[in-house]
């Protein structure tokens, strides 16, 4: 047996753009949420610091090599940078070109296709579209595949088979997908690649039922467990929990919970407990708390957070993965801070989470 490679997933959205600009007020990043959450009911974590108060740029090369050097010496493979292609328009797609152009930090990555139209969610209004997420035909799937391989052709992206890996969040709605994919294995052999190495990301929408399309399925937790894997049990004692808390937050203004939570035990236990189908890349993930982008009681809280259960369930996920041969573990996320999922150390947890990641590796092969 031998250990997986643990790869996070990196929101490149830690600096400024024109759009968001536009959409969310001048000077616009995640950091902007962040900064803002505030604790809704007693001994809700918010709001979240980073160590030392690192509000960092992404466009800065030693914001690029610090979080490289801090993942790499606690175990991590790579990270699987977000890619945003809304039919040849991009955004947030600057930290992934810098390093190209920079050719470091010599830390290996890949790319996952967040292919999701982007509204106004964070401020409630998710039926206001701000960027729509369409396909087109040959010649837009040509275009993307194409600026796709300039960065496939990076020596540290992450290959499989010697197959540049590439995942995309949502391909049940991608409805022409096989005639996409047969205009980018066109584009890749003419380009010298065997072809691409395609990982559709198990998570809260309708799965994916293509499965001779792709090499491999990516459980993205915790959304996949909660929406799609959560046991009976688990599922009803939280309905009732939820109708107690929304009967609290309408009669008394306050509940010692959101209206939308889960209990970090039950969440990790269920994802703990699942056998890994054939062909599953295992999920973790660090905590949830979307309140900074969600407002007040409607945000998804995960409640009794304890730092056994994450150093428990990190260990299981590795030996799962060792179990089956699983050769990539991911786990979300690096620096989702607004969602409140991330491994970057903060001001109360620190380096508690990288450290629990370095001794599940270190772990016996067992």
């Amino acid at each position: 047996m031998t250990d997986p490679k643990l790869i996070a997933f990196h929101l490149p959205q830690f600096h400024r753009i024109p759009e968001n600009d536009e959409w969310w007020g001048e000077g616009f990043t995640e950091w902007t949420n962040v900064k803002k959450a505030r604790s809704i009911y007693p001994g809700h974590y918010q709001p979240r610091v980073p160590a030392g108060g690192r509000y960092y740029n992404l466009l800065d090369p030693d914001v690029q090599d610090w979080q490289a050097n801090l993942a790499k010496t606690h175990g991590l493979h790579g990270f699987c940078y977000y890619h945003y292609w809304f039919n040849g328009k991009q955004l947030l797609e600057r930290p992934v070109e810098q390093l190209l152009e920079r050719g470091k930090p010599d830390f290996p990555f890949c790319l996952a296709w967040a292919n999701e139209p982007w509204t106004r969610a964070w401020d409630g209004g998710e039926r206001h579209v701000l960027m729509p997420q369409v396909y087109g035909g040959p010649e837009d799937w040509r275009k993307h595949i194409t600026y796709l391989i300039k960065i496939f052709r990076d020596p540290r992206y992450i290959r499989v088979h010697d197959k540049p890996m590439f995942l995309i969040y949502r391909t049940s709605g991608i409805r022409d997908m096989k005639q996409m994919l047969e205009v980018w294995n066109e584009e890749l052999h003419r380009a010298g690649f065997k072809g691409m190495h395609l990982v559709s990301m198990a998570t809260a929408h309708e799965p994916e039922t293509r499965i001779h399309l792709f090499d491999a399925y990516a459980d993205f937790e915790p959304m996949w467990t909660i929406f799609r894997k959560l046991p009976g049990r688990f599922r009803r004692k939280e309905r009732w929990l939820t109708k107690l808390a929304k009967l609290q937050w309408k009669i008394l203004g306050r509940a010692n919970r959101t209206t939308l939570s889960h209990d970090y035990n039950a969440i990790w236990t269920a994802l703990e407990q699942r056998i890994l189908p054939p062909h599953h890349y295992p999920g973790a993930f660090v905590d949830w708390d979307n309140s900074p982008r969600r407002p007040g009681d409607q945000a998804l809280v995960m409640r009794n957070f304890d730092k056994r259960v994450f150093a428990r369930g990190i260990r299981t996920q590795v030996k799962k993965a060792r179990s089956v041969g699983a050769e990539f573990l991911f786990i979300n996320a690096w620096n989702e801070w607004a969602e409140g999922t991330y491994l970057e150390p903060d001001e109360a947890r620190g380096l508690f989470f990288l450290e629990s990641i370095r001794d599940a590796l270190n772990s016996p092969l067992d």
